[in-house]
């Protein structure tokens, strides 16, 4: 391990002898995207978090505007990272589920990313964390968009450690532009790792607009925290995490202010997916939402998400009107003043929500597995479509080791409709006393169906795309 350190060493002082960019146009906003993985719902203060405190989150809260129905659409890593990335829905690009060191496919070059996007306009771009969109090199960050990458090819547990598939994954690489910088053998620094580079990348860029994309391995099992962390929360493992997340993003506004780029900086700070629920004590909170990571239910695909911007959001706001992740891309083109991608994309600039408006309704859907259409959300109605989905058994006796309890799949036999505004934990089907809002949901799928298709009940789309195959293929 100590060559490994070594080489890590050397790259980060590689890092600070590069040649600054050009300068661009000073006037347009700097972006910070932080996307957390597997961070619930409930695990911010300003979302009624207890065991833990998260002081930078809650004031970056405080200083913008908390969503409470912002959705992922779907509850699952490279999905839905493909998604933010692109603002499609991601079965669209033909993207499912968790890609691993196995996969011979990744987020198609041909797609347009954030990245990419306001690379075009002038923008430094450089990511930090977790990729997840093709291990490959020829999916890997610099290819799509980014100046600089540092960071993981996939998730954190796909490593030879893993509690439940010992010997399948091999040494899990440490990545630096496209070079595999070290193995790691331990996860104790990797947020600490993620939040440095952040810092340099900015410090590093602060005379030019600059895209930061930095996607945090954590709070993922397994569970990692450096010294400053482990063992300061009244919950644990999981608590440790959170407060070290929340230190990052505190550091991260305290190197703004220090180069006087606070007021001209856009923060937005989501979670890729809900808690997974079967590592116990080693997952997030659900606040009384139902299920968790891996489902279409609330717990799997309603996420935290703030954005922040002194002098431009008003401060203090709170939205509960829905939006999803995939509004992001096309919120970003708004403001910054980008063109948008020239392939078609799904999501719609949700700039007037951020400001604290209300803006007329539209359909989300939530899919899952391989091109399963699991739900359709409008406004405060949520339609949940018969499937097949994970559950954990009543009265299972859960961990708080690092080790998953077992599922047990359970069939939703029958089409139920939910009022989110009064029942967020979709315990009533209420089908029955809304006839017309039923007609309605069932035509918004429809038009899905017929656009991306549909597994669950045989429907082909005409509008999806191919994701991207090695081309050794």
């Amino acid at each position: 391990m100590a060559s490994h350190f070594f080489s890590f060493i050397l790259a980060i002082l590689g890092f600070f002898n590069q040649e600054p960019p050009p300068k661009s146009n000073p006037n347009k906003p700097n972006i910070i995207l932080i996307f957390a993985d597997d961070m619930a719902f409930g695990d911010l203060g300003s979302y009624g978090a207890k065991g833990w405190k998260t002081p930078n989150l809650d004031q970056l809260a405080a200083d913008g505007v908390r969503f409470t129905q912002f959705y992922v659409p779907h509850a699952v890593c490279t999905a839905s990272r493909a998604a933010l990335l692109t603002g499609t829905y991601a079965n669209r690009l033909e993207l499912y589920g968790a890609l691993d060191h196995t996969a011979k496919h990744g987020l198609n070059p041909e797609e347009t990313t954030i990245a990419e996007m306001l690379k075009a306009n002038g923008y430094q771009t450089g990511m930090v964390g977790k990729w997840h969109l093709g291990h490959h090199a020829e999916f890997l960050p610099a290819r799509q968009g980014f100046d600089s990458y540092f960071g993981l090819p996939y998730s954190n547990d796909m490593w030879p450690n893993h509690p439940e598939s010992k010997n399948y994954y091999p040494p899990l690489p440490l990545i630096e532009g496209e070079k595999a910088i070290a193995y790691l053998e331990d996860q104790q620094e990797l947020t600490s790792w993620y939040t440095y580079k952040s810092l340099e990348f900015i410090e590093k860029n602060q005379e030019n607009p600059f895209f930061l994309y930095l996607a945090h391995s954590m709070p993922h099992v397994p569970l990692y925290s450096s010294d400053k962390f482990r063992g300061k929360s009244e919950q644990g493992a999981y608590g440790d995490m959170m407060m070290e997340i929340d230190w990052s993003v505190g550091e991260i506004r305290k190197k703004l202010k220090e180069l006087g780029l606070e007021e001209n900086t856009l923060i937005i700070f989501t979670s890729d997916n809900g808690p997974w629920l079967s590592y116990g004590g080693h997952a997030g909170l659900q606040a009384g939402l139902r299920e968790g990571k891996g489902t279409s239910w609330e717990g799997g695909i309603r996420v935290p998400a703030i954005f922040a911007w002194p002098g431009k959001i008003p401060a203090g706001k709170v939205q509960d009107q829905a939006a999803m992740t995939i509004d992001v891309l096309p919120t970003l083109a708004k403001i910054t003043g980008s063109k948008l991608p020239e392939l078609k994309i799904d999501g719609s600039d949700i700039w007037p929500l951020v400001m604290g408006e209300k803006v007329t309704l539209k359909p989300y859907f939530a899919y899952y597995n391989t091109n399963e259409l699991q739900a359709v959300i409008y406004g405060k109605w949520k339609l949940v479509f018969p499937h097949t989905y994970r559950t954990i058994p009543p009265g299972t006796e859960m961990r708080n080791d690092g080790i998953p309890v077992k599922y047990v799949n359970v069939k939703l036999e029958k089409a139920q409709l939910f009022d989110l505004g009064k029942d967020s934990g979709e315990t009533t089907d209420v089908a029955a006393q809304n006839p017309e809002i039923l007609a309605q949901l069932y035509g918004f799928a429809d038009q899905a169906r017929a656009d991306m298709g549909d597994a669950l009940t045989g429907k082909v789309g005409t509008g999806n795309r191919k994701a991207g195959r090695i081309s050794q293929e």
